[in-house]
């Protein structure tokens, strides 16, 4: 099998620097692209030492050093869990890209002289790898970005009704949610039927207009309501809602103006 060592570095240049942009776009590094592609390039030229008969051990830790080697050159040093966490995140985006393409590979079943190699020709492994890796560091990022801002609006909260009872919920910040109790201006949360179970609140019919048409919305007031350790000093209903929202493991939707912690 015929192996061509330049060949071979500038795949796994670009894959290194496929890998360095991931990172510097998921954590929000801000890093300089020539910084980049100089990290990506000591990756790519180090995978040459590879074919230098070491023992396991050494081998291991001639990756790690490579690995800390391109995160410093691409992000800089600020402390060691700014360091630690870049690695992380590389060896993370490693296995995803890894795995991804290993999937494609085993799927399309095409018969080869290994992954990334050439044997009589240019391989059409190693088309699959120039397109098929940033489509999947793309999806991973888009994913991962749609997580984080999903995560960054989930509420540990508590509610205490009036005879006492506490109920501990996840709630989730509806940037549409802006309905209000026209008597008294209160904010309404809007409250999954199915947490209440045997708890009958004192029921307050309020009017609201959603997209379709106009109704009732049946409310109820509260003893306490704490989010995130915090007390909502705001005097606000909830609302029961008979459907479910949609949303895995959130049984309540809050306020704007709760959140935003806007007073009277």
């Amino acid at each position: 099998m015929k192996i061509y060592v330049d060949l071979i570095i500038i795949l796994n240049f670009i894959l290194d620097f496929l890998l360095l942009l991931s990172l510097s776009l998921i954590l929000k590094r801000n890093a300089k692209i020539l910084r980049l592609l100089l990290g990506a390039l000591i990756g790519g030229i180090s995978i040459v030492f590879l074919f230098i008969n070491v023992s396991s051990l050494e081998l291991f830790f001639y990756k790690v050093f490579i690995s800390i080697l391109m995160i410093l050159i691409s992000f800089g040093f600020k402390n060691i869990k700014y360091t630690f966490k870049n690695m992380v995140y590389l060896y993370l985006l490693s296995i995803i890209l890894g795995g991804g393409l290993y999937f494609i590979n085993d799927e399309l079943a095409y018969k080869n002289e290994g992954l990334i190699f050439f044997h009589n020709g240019f391989s059409i492994n190693v088309l699959i790898i120039i397109i098929a890796s940033p489509i999947i560091l793309f999806l991973y990022i888009k994913d991962s970005r749609k997580h984080k801002e999903r995560i960054s609006k989930l509420y540990e909260v508590t509610i205490t009704f009036l005879n006492g009872k506490k109920v501990n919920v996840t709630g989730f910040l509806d940037t549409g949610n802006n309905l209000y109790d026209p008597y008294k201006k209160r904010p309404i949360l809007i409250i999954s039927k199915d947490v209440l179970k045997n708890y009958h609140p004192r029921i307050i019919l309020v009017p609201c207009v959603t997209v379709n048409k106009e109704s009732m919305l049946k409310c109820f007031r509260v003893k306490k309501i704490v989010i995130n350790k915090e007390v909502i000093e705001d005097e606000c209903l909830l609302g029961i809602s008979d459907n479910n929202f949609g949303l895995d493991g959130v049984d309540l939707l809050l306020h704007n103006k709760i959140i935003k912690g806007e007073k009277k």
